[in-house]
């Protein structure tokens, strides 16, 4: 619900010529606190309610028998006034001395954090109240990890009914402690902490006798005090297509400008696809000349120089600064659904205009706002927080939510329902140094008709241990056996791509990462073209092992070959059983201990206790039991 309060005379008038700068404030808190209050309080304080608003509702309260409260300005829905309680967003709008100010009430009860995700994300900064008596709740916490959530870091908190407490000073100070170490937890400083009384006006506007021991800010000169989020029209250009209509021979390509501004004329690059076209013009609806430059906030269509295939969600870019494509995202999300969010489950996310299936490859960060402590969780469960990588069905184009705040949020939706959503931390994809004109082009053949000839399905068989284990052994027994059998296994051995594809790369902790990178990325699509790619890696790095069974998906099989140093440092560095010439396992590593072992491992291997031959056939187990081999193939299951 939107309520838009003109300013009365008694407001300042913003001088002929200059420009007001505009700040989106969300005001939150437990429920009962006295949000909707404060809002009401705040509108008669700047002179921003209607002529004659103020008495009606004083005589609509009389009517009712009840007391007035000035809750009743913004609590303008029937069940609300019956419940007690806010449930939808309200927005108003007043003036203080240098800004206009968009103040959005949102509801605080946790039956209606949706609507309060909705409102808060809106918003530049943010009100925290606190009911001086009550003091911090677990709602109240819950509220500041998802003001921390949706990236506002501008919060100004407000202690509320202080008439409540004889305005003591003492407890005043208890609560700015609690709610103050609470935030700076969360990487959010107060920008104030304000003592009022929103009921009689205490601190509103005014400092008054009541609080004097108070030589704060009031609540009025905070807001004057808070920061406008850099304007959308600085940012580059981001147009999400909404839909393509046919006109004549036109193809009008319509959608709303979130961020930046385009004109006839110019260049701009269609994502996440990369193709590149010239605008040819901008329509309006009916046919009226138009500016010559369009900006952020308007809804416009425009036709191209060049026939391309675009869709709903793409994102019509400039060339210079294009967003990402990618089918990987690590967000920060706020849940809402009843059953956890687990690792490996299903969901349907929405970025902008796009709709795109998408799995859940890892959680992290996984704990409860309103708790005391911050013990993490293996899943999110419901009105708790964490971070979780995502794998996309399709690719899409993507921003950081600290590069564009308004492409950088997203939703997560369960069987039709809103399940959650959050913020965009980082992507992880090709993003290209200036796009370029790539049309990806897939195989002649189906996934399908390969695996009928090869009888198996792609995969990444990844395997892992220390300098010596056993890895390149295995993986050349693996690849012999499959092939025998008529599979299309391909080796890619560490060192040998080291000496080509990888000879660039030295042996710092970025160039180790950047190595498993690629050896992830040439393994991935040769499994999503059907073959069982082999690596044999040390892959040190449990965090570049997980970046690697991110990119590999569901196709990743990680064998730990878990052989002993002592038995390594026996071995050449091919895992063949003869001393290393360098004598010791550090010598011709250069990693010692440095190697983290796997947690999660599909197949954990000790070559010191078997044969080539066992470990190998326990390889080919492992892969027929995870649906790898199958047919003929599978029979050595029947031995598991």
């Amino acid at each position: 619900m939107n309520m838009i309060l003109s300013p009365s005379p008694a407001v300042s008038v913003t001088p002929n010529g200059t420009t007001r700068p505009q700040v989106r404030i969300v005001i939150v808190g437990h429920v009962d606190h006295g949000k909707s209050t404060l809002v009401g309080r705040l509108l008669h304080e700047t002179g921003s309610l209607p002529e004659g608003k103020l008495e009606m509702l004083k005589a609509a309260s009389a009517r009712r028998g009840m007391p007035f409260e000035w809750s009743f300005l913004l609590d303008a829905l029937q069940t609300e006034r019956d419940q007690g309680i806010t449930i939808d967003t309200t927005q108003i709008r007043f003036r203080t001395r240098s800004r206009d100010i968009v103040l959005i009430d949102a509801p605080g009860h946790a039956e209606f954090l949706r609507n309060m995700i909705t409102g808060a994300s809106q918003a530049d900064g943010a009100v925290l109240i606190i009911d001086a008596l009550e003091g911090v709740r677990d709602q109240t916490r819950r509220h500041g990890y998802l003001l921390h959530l949706l990236g506002i870091r501008q919060v100004a908190i407000v202690v509320n009914k202080m008439d409540r407490v004889g305005f003591s000073a003492a407890r005043f100070e208890e609560i700015t402690r609690e709610i103050t170490a609470h935030l700076n937890g969360l990487g959010v400083t107060p920008s104030a902490v304000i003592p009022i009384s929103a009921r009689d006006g205490d601190g509103v506007a005014a400092l008054t006798p009541n609080i004097g021991w108070y030589d704060g800010p009031t609540v009025v000169e905070a807001l004057d005090a808070l920061e406008p989020a850099r304007a959308a029209e600085a940012l580059p250009l981001r147009l999400p297509v909404q839909a393509i209509y046919k006109f004549d021979d036109r193809r009008i390509v319509a959608g709303r400008i979130e961020s930046g501004s385009l004109a006839a004329g110019d260049e701009i690059v269609i994502m996440p696809a990369g193709k590149i076209a010239r605008i040819r013009s901008v329509e309006s609806w009916p046919v009226t000349p138009v500016e010559a430059r369009q900006g952020t906030g308007r809804s416009v269509g425009i036709t191209l120089d060049r026939e391309l295939f675009v869709e709903r969600g793409d994102v019509i870019a400039h060339v210079s600064a294009s967003p990402r494509d990618t089918r990987r995202i690590r967000a920060r999300i706020f849940w809402l659904h009843d059953r956890p969010l687990a690792k490996g489950d299903s969901i349907l996310v929405r970025l902008g205009t796009r709709e795109t299936r998408a799995n859940v490859v890892a959680i992290e960060k996984a704990i409860d706002p309103g708790a005391l402590s911050n013990e993490e969780g293996k899943s999110i469960a419901r009105n708790h927080v964490g971070e979780i990588d995502i794998s996309l069905a399709q690719p899409v184009a993507a921003d950081p939510h600290g590069d564009s705040p308004r492409t950088g949020r997203l939703v997560i939706e369960i069987n039709g329902r809103i399940a959650g959503g959050g913020l965009v931390l980082s992507v992880d994809a090709g993003q290209r140094a200036a796009p370029v004109d790539i049309v990806p082009v897939e195989s002649a053949l189906r996934p399908d008709e390969r695996s009928a000839r090869y009888r198996h399905n792609g995969a990444v068989v990844w395997l892992t241990g220390l300098p010596g284990a056993g890895k390149s052994t295995l993986a050349r027994a693996l690849e012999r056996r499959l092939f025998g059998k008529g599979g299309s296994p391909i080796l890619l051995d560490g060192d040998t791509l080291r000496a080509g594809l990888n000879g660039d790369l030295g042996f710092s902790p970025q160039d180790r990462r950047e190595n498993i990178r690629r050896l992830a990325e040439v393994a991935t699509h040769l499994a999503r073209n059907g073959h069982i790619a082999i690596v044999a890696a040390v892959s040190p790095a449990r965090d570049d092992r997980a970046a690697a069974r991110r990119i590999a998906d569901a196709a990743f099989r990680e064998v730990h070959v878990s052989t002993p140093a002592e038995v390594c440092e026996s071995r050449d560095p091919k895992g063949h059983y003869a001393k290393a010439r360098a004598g010791t396992l550090k010598s011709f590593t250069g990693i010692g201990n440095d190697y983290q072992p796997p947690t999660e491992a599909e197949l954990v291997l000790d070559t010191s206790t078997r044969t080539v031959g066992e470990a190998t056939e326990e390889i080919e187990r492992m892969l027929a039991r995870t649906a790898v081999l199958f047919d003929e193939l599978t029979d050595l299951a029947a031995n598991i």
